[in-house]
């Protein structure tokens, strides 16, 4: 991979804002390589343990006939078929450039607002300075597992993860319920995911009360699950 040679020989000339440039590039590209065009931005921002993609205006136009028809499942499922190809690439890339290894990866779209989100975790620290919330962190965790018991159950653990004053991660462990495990269990992953990602954002967006608790408001909100690992992720960008 040559940008990879390019991102190793000048990783300690290149400040983290030169390399997050870098990686942002990099993405355009191999979406645009793997649909056939790329999105109209791509922008990314670093953490201490983890590095968010928010990407804006990213339908093609094969996508834009499903979903005007209502097949959104297929968009979805096309999407997680490649975008796991793509971040597999991602990842070699993260980890020379940042000398950090990628532990896992979230992926999230709003057909909606015509955006998504990669999210991926760092097992390892990155040079990036603490920041500090301006909103209150427990009422936003307080809120967070509300909304989420209403669908399941309370998680039991949620951790915040503030990137920048308007990326902001939320990390819920231990949300399945019992059938739901079974039916992970008997294979219906995909068919628990799918309803899972309509219903859980019905009342993220429909009854969470985000705006109350952020000085500025929610400009997008992307939920991501690990199966296996009982985790979810949830991504908010702020205007």
């Amino acid at each position: 991979m040559a940008i990879i040679k390019v991102f190793n020989q000048g990783r300690f000339l290149m400040n983290n804002q030169d390399i997050l440039s870098k990686i942002s590039s990099y993405t355009s590209k191999m979406l645009r390589q793997k649909f056939g065009r790329g999105p109209e931005s791509c922008r990314a921002t670093l953490g201490i343990n983890h590095l968010v993609l928010y990407i804006r205006g990213f339908v093609s136009p094969m996508e834009e006939v499903l979903l005007k028809t209502s097949q959104t499942a297929y968009v979805n499922h096309a999407r997680d078929v490649i975008i796991k190809h793509v971040m597999e690439e991602l990842k070699g890339v993260v980890q020379i450039s940042l000398d950090v290894e990628v532990e896992e990866y979230f992926h999230d779209w709003n057909f909606t607002n015509n955006t998504g989100m990669l999210m991926l975790v760092l097992n390892g620290t990155t040079e990036t300075e603490q920041v500090h919330p301006n909103f209150n962190k427990q009422a936003l965790e307080l809120e967070v597992a509300r909304i989420t018991s209403l669908v399941q159950r309370e998680p039991d653990a949620i951790k915040t993860y503030i990137l920048s004053e308007n990326v902001i991660l939320v990390e819920r462990i231990g949300i399945l319920i019992p059938i739901e495990k079974a039916l992970i269990l008997k294979g219906y992953s995909s068919e628990l995911l799918l309803t899972k990602d309509d219903l859980e954002k019905s009342y993220f967006h429909r009854d969470a009360n985000f705006n109350t608790i952020f000085t500025t408001p929610v400009q997008d909100l992307f939920i991501d699950w690990d199966f296996k690992e009982d985790k979810s992720m949830v991504g908010f960008v702020l205007k």
